[in-house]
């Protein structure tokens, strides 16, 4: 039988921590920068967890998590 395949677009932006929860980038930090505050884009930097409510559909996409 042959490997499963995971999906590329998925691997490329979620990645496990130490016990084992889905860690991802936020969102908004890309452009449209100037109206946003110091504040909000230093927060926007830091990494989050998946919500729960999403953490089966991106186990799915990923085998191996």
């Amino acid at each position: 039988m042959s490997k499963m395949k995971s999906r590329r677009g998925a691997a490329k932006r979620f990645k496990a921590t130490g016990s084992g929860k889905i860690k991802r980038r936020r969102q908004n930090l890309r452009h449209i920068l100037t109206k946003k505050n110091a504040k909000r884009k230093r927060r926007l930097g830091q990494s989050t967890l998946v919500d729960s409510a999403n953490e089966k559909a991106v186990r799915r996409m990923l085998p191996y998590l």
